[in-house]
């Protein structure tokens, strides 16, 4: 693992890499601080070199103010703040990131997405994230490593699992059965429509001149446009067609 035997140079694969868990693992009566600059001295850190790495990192995460209480009186959010400053402490050139957004609300899963991109892209560490949040993961992997059983099903770039379908999604209003008044004058027009999700029609794109027949028709309806978008495939629709066990998004 990144050049090291990991039966035998093990101080050396700990210097390299971070780990964040998924589960709640922090000690309750201590405080960040204590915790980043030990766990930066279990990776290899000289005492001076880790307690200056922890408060970097920490105000890094956003737990500058809060770095020196003990942990059991923070809150979800803090938590996952700290178990990623504890990954990042000794600047490794690889961290292992599970379920970095477990427990969070909208708010904070946001937050912690941006902080997973800044140390991929700022900080220049390679980051390995495993989640089934995958719809959140869209927004900040560059590629996907798909594995059922611990067999690899498919690994390239996520913009590949992201692929245009050739289809447009629709959604109108004006009356309560608008989506099946403009999906049967869609039918009735040559196209292929049916209902996609909610109340959403998925049109297929026969030629170019697709969309404005998709407006004309609602318009002769007279209906409202809400939206007309290309349809792309997402990580979640490969993931249950391929009947994988796990996805991991780098």
């Amino acid at each position: 693992m990144l050049g090291h035997d990991v039966a035998t140079e093990g101080p050396e694969i700990r210097a390299l890499v971070g780990y964040m868990p998924e589960h709640d693992c922090l000690p309750a009566d201590v405080s960040a601080s204590d915790l980043v600059v030990h766990l930066g001295q279990m990776s290899g850190l000289p005492y001076a070199a880790a307690r200056e790495r922890a408060a970097d990192v920490l105000r890094h995460v956003g737990l500058a103010e809060e770095r020196y209480r003990p942990m059991g009186g923070y809150s979800t959010g803090m938590k996952q703040r700290a178990k990623l400053a504890q990954a990042l402490v000794h600047d490794p050139r690889l961290v292992l990131l599970d379920e970095p957004t477990n427990g969070l609300d909208p708010s904070s899963r946001d937050d912690m997405l941006a902080l997973v991109q800044k140390v991929g892209h700022e900080f220049g560490i390679a980051v390995l994230v495993t989640s089934h949040l995958l719809g959140e993961l869209e927004r900040v992997s560059d590629h996907v490593v798909v594995l059922d059983s611990g067999r690899l099903l498919r690994a390239s770039a996520t913009t590949e699992f992201l692929h245009a379908t050739g289809s447009l999604i629709v959604e109108v209003q004006g009356r309560p059965d608008a989506d099946r008044l403009l999906g049967q004058a869609l039918v009735d027009a040559g196209l292929t429509a049916r209902p996609a999700e909610g109340q959403l029609i998925e049109v297929v794109v026969a030629d170019e001149r697709t969309p404005d027949v998709v407006r004309d028709l609602t318009v002769d309806l007279g209906l409202g446009l809400v939206r007309m978008q290309e349809r792309h495939q997402r990580i979640e629709d490969v993931f249950r067609e391929g009947g994988a066990g796990s996805v991991q998004p780098v």
